[in-house]
């Protein structure tokens, strides 16, 4: 293992983690932004049971965000702080976000390359928790 593959793949993982973060929160977001949306085409209508079923509606979609988008935030901090556990839920999240076109595709291409196609991501992430490493890019 050559010390420049540990930096490389430590600058890759810090831009894995905020890319994660920023994905996942920015699809919050648009969760929050959908239920106020239907809350107030519910109030436009001035109809009790529109504003009813569109209430509704809007909590589900914000909830189904929500589930979606914490476990990807929690990867993308996860990775940030060079936890064993994110290597493996970011790449079941980045798997899951080959299907949200156009931006998770991109998110999860590069999260597969990175933590799949190097051979030493795995020995990082080793590295980093076993041995108690705290700023890899610096201490190797």
């Amino acid at each position: 293992m050559k010390q420049t593959d540990f930096k490389e793949l430590d600058k890759h993982i810090n831009i894995l983690g905020w890319l994660h973060i920023a994905l996942n929160v920015f699809t919050l977001c648009i969760g929050v932004f959908v239920f106020f949306i239907l809350i107030g085409a519910g109030l436009l209508a001035a109809d009790g049971e529109a504003m009813s079923v569109l209430a509704v509606v809007g909590t589900f979609v914000m909830g189904i965000l929500v589930v979606i988008s914490i476990p990807g935030i929690l990867a993308g901090w996860g990775l940030l702080k060079r936890k064993s556990w994110a290597r493996i839920l970011a790449l079941v999240i980045g798997f899951f976000s080959l299907m949200n076109f156009p931006f998770g595709t991109l998110v999860g291409v590069y999260t597969l390359w990175a933590l799949l196609v190097h051979d030493e991501a795995s020995d990082y992430f080793l590295a980093y928790n076993v041995l108690g490493l705290t700023q890899t890019s610096e201490n190797l």
